[in-house]
């Protein structure tokens, strides 16, 4: 079968499989219960939200002399935040995210797609507006059709690599990968949304397999559009050498990560979905 057919049958089953991803992907936004008013903070804006003490700097005009006057204490009124965020998602859908270590467990590919509709849910769901690279984020339930089309797309290529041309400044961007490939272009990428003032998390996205390395014996490794390829009689000679640059990698990535301003987390597709949702979420949240 050649790449192109093979790319449009799993476009034409993808898109079979959509509705229900989507459907998934609402329920689990869902679990989290973070709802409409998720990402309320102090900030400008016209609505009140809560009273807090007042703190050594606070301008004397910034008092509310009425709730103050009912007690010893002075108190500060907080207006909510109002001013939505844009945020780029970037999914990679390289060959290699395609890869699964056991036929019952679904791809990398599949669970980064999962995760990017969840969060867009929840963002959107708060107000904020939501883009895949290359694309103008916008708000709306409507905008949710256009993501789930947006991601329906594949990448020939081994691996992937990020576009972060047109990237909101002062935007908030969410790239969803294996990471396995050539870093240097994700360095390049990262530096010039961090010029741009684009803050946001790395979501490594690996299977259970690359994460252990359970291979023994004679074992052919290839890549999965078939241009590496590595035979050897006795693979668990290779497993501590395999596990050690996997930590590497790692810890270039979080170096990276950190350097730039943004969050790293890496997340296998053996462990709960609800978990690297919330994480990634959170992590956008602590980051605005």
């Amino acid at each position: 079968m050649s790449i192109s057919t093979d790319l449009r049958a799993r476009a034409e089953t993808l898109g079979q499989s959509l509705p229900a991803l989507l459907a998934e992907a609402e329920h689990l936004a869902a679990t989290l219960m973070l709802g409409e008013h998720g990402r309320r903070r102090a900030g400008q804006g016209d609505e009140f939200w809560q009273y807090r003490p007042a703190h050594q700097g606070d301008a004397a005009r910034s008092i509310d002399w009425r709730r103050s006057a009912k007690s010893d204490a002075h108190f500060v009124r907080e207006r909510e935040w109002q001013a939505a965020q844009s945020v780029t998602l970037w999914v990679d859908a390289a060959r290699s995210m395609a890869f699964s270590g056991d036929r019952d467990r679904a791809p990398k590919l599949d669970r980064a797609r999962l995760l990017a509709l969840a969060l867009s849910v929840l963002l959107l769901r708060g107000g904020e507006r939501v883009g895949l690279s290359g694309t103008t984020p916008k708000p709306g339930r409507a905008q949710i059709m256009a993501l789930v089309e947006g991601l329906s797309s594949d990448n020939p290529d081994d691996y992937g690599t990020p576009d972060v041309a047109g990237m909101v400044s002062h935007g908030r961007a969410v790239f969803l990968s294996d990471f396995l490939g050539n870093l240097d272009p994700l360095e390049t990428g990262l530096t010039l949304a961090s010029d741009r003032g684009v803050r946001g998390v790395l979501l490594q996205v690996l299977d259970p397999a690359e994460e252990d390395f359970p291979y023994q014996g004679r074992t052919v490794f290839e890549s999965m559009q078939g241009s590496l390829r590595h035979e050897t009689q006795s693979a668990g000679d290779l497993r501590a050498r395999y596990l050690d640059r996997l930590a590497e990698r790692k810890a270039r990535l979080a170096t990276l990560a950190r350097a730039m301003g943004w969050h790293y987390h890496c997340h296998h597709t053996g462990q709960s979905a609800q978990t690297a949702l919330l994480w990634a979420y959170s992590a956008l949240e602590g980051g605005r």
